[in-house]
């Protein structure tokens, strides 16, 4: 009897700290993870906790994290830079972000999956293979975990924006399970026609939907002396063109703070965070950069600013990988 369960016990273990099928493990931090391109062009990074917290944590929430335009998966989850590097190596840091996030998050397994694609553009791979196949590849992912992935969460940054909005073009009503839907400074394919309905209708069905905004004064900042994006095309002016699309169905609260304007409505499930720009500087990466990603995913729940503040200094320096 004790042999057999000694032998029930070892295997009890030994399924319980199972690594994922396919996936390496990293050796710095133990996170298994696996890449791999599609028919489409598009290279896929899946970075998962180790085996052993992912046993613990059942429950997946999955992270699409769509790139910014000209951006390598490697530069967006970032490293510490040697002499030589890229600067794009140290402007997103969504690696180390992540880890932070695992700490804080401690009832749930989150995993983030980096969409790159061969254009290093997602508006101009839309342009050329359309939406259609955008639920596709999410679903390539999502099977990856079996029936674990309990959450979703889309989001991106800069023209990894347009993937979310191309997968919002394929669907008749956004579904429950993506419970979290953010554009960091990425919101400029927004379309009242296409997109206003179907957000205003996922907010409604689910006290736990939110739906975040990051954007900056953009049309204001200067490159070489000069403007670059215009008063409606760039995320401040999409982002005001969201909140009067919005307005009709809920009444927002305004408040500033360091010159980061926030609406918020819904019990704080749909917000807006505004970076006032009086010198007219380029924030647009910095975003992200100044812990960005990690109000996305804790804004609105009772993490929120516990140990990190948006655009505060870098709360993850202690999680960059090497």
């Amino acid at each position: 009897m004790l042999l057999l369960l000694s032998l029930l016990t070892l295997q009890a273990c030994s399924t319980k700290f199972q690594p994922l099928p396919g996936f390496e493990t990293t050796s710095q931090f133990g996170e298994q993870v696996r890449t791999f391109t599609n028919d489409f062009g598009v290279r896929i990074h899946v970075n998962a906790p180790a085996s052993d917290k992912l046993a613990r944590h059942n429950d997946v929430t999955l992270v699409f994290y769509g790139l910014p335009n000209g951006n390598t998966i490697e530069q967006t989850v970032g490293r510490k830079i040697k002499e030589g590097d890229d600067w794009h190596f140290d402007i997103q840091h969504i690696g180390a972000q992540t880890r932070f996030l695992r700490n804080v998050i401690t009832n749930e397994s989150l995993v983030v999956a980096y969409l790159e694609n061969d254009l290093k553009s997602w508006p101009a791979w839309r342009k050329k293979h359309g939406d259609q196949e955008i639920p596709k590849i999410l679903a390539s992912v999502t099977k990856l975990f079996g029936g674990s992935v309990k959450k979703t969460i889309l989001t991106g940054h800069s023209g990894g924006g347009s993937l979310t909005f191309g997968y919002l073009n394929t669907v008749e009503t956004i579904p429950r399970d993506i419970h979290r839907i953010g554009f960091l400074d990425s919101n400029y394919a927004y379309e009242t026609s296409l997109h206003r309905d179907k957000l205003i209708q996922w907010l409604k069905d689910s006290e736990q939907h939110s739906l975040l905004i990051f954007a900056y004064h953009d049309d204001v900042a200067l490159l070489n002396g000069k403007t670059f994006v215009s008063a409606s095309g760039g995320t401040w002016g999409r982002s005001h063109l969201m909140r009067k699309d919005f307005e009709s169905e809920f009444s927002f609260r305004e408040d500033t703070m360091d010159e980061i304007k926030t609406w918020s409505a819904r019990n704080n499930r749909l917000r807006f965070f505004l970076k006032e720009n009086p010198e007219k500087k380029i924030y647009h990466t910095v975003q992200v950069e100044r812990n960005g990603f990690i109000h996305l995913v804790l804004a609105g729940t009772p993490h929120e600013n516990i140990g990190y503040q948006y655009f505060g200094s870098r709360a993850y320096t202690n999680h960059i990988g090497d």
